[in-house]
């Protein structure tokens, strides 16, 4: 399957797991990354130093949970909720297309409880 990661996100601890992406890969072989929360909505992002172009299964819409790469903001995104481009069906929107990477495993509705500036941090799960 894929790569077992850990986010650590103001005292908010959740497991996940990246998909078998390239892009997905690149962050894997990134790890361990870390940055400063943006929120945006439900929606969590924070930049990174990567710099990789988007993939054939780039993507707008989202699912609660999910977590994705951005590319024209290089930055990695969790999706929790509803986000400022949500419509009226309260679907996870992203600003732009975004390469989904992975999804968090359990409730990641936990992260509605990190502010802005709060410290992120992904790595390799033990």
């Amino acid at each position: 399957m894929g790569i077992s990661i850990t986010i650590t996100a103001g005292d908010v601890s959740l497991d996940g797991q990246l998909n078998d992406t390239a892009t997905a890969q690149a962050v894997a072989d990134s790890l361990p990354i870390s940055g400063t929360v943006n929120t945006w909505g439900e929606e969590i992002y924070f930049a990174t130093p990567l710099a990789l172009p988007a993939e054939d299964d780039a993507r707008a819409e989202m699912e609660i949970g999910e977590l994705a790469y951005w590319p024209e903001g290089r930055a990695l995104c969790v999706f929790f909720g509803p986000t400022p481009a949500s419509g009226a069906d309260g679907v996870p929107r992203a600003v732009g297309p975004v390469n989904p990477i992975g999804r968090v495993r359990g409730d990641a509705t936990a992260l509605k409880s990190v502010a802005d500036g709060a410290e992120i941090k992904i790595e390799a799960a033990d």
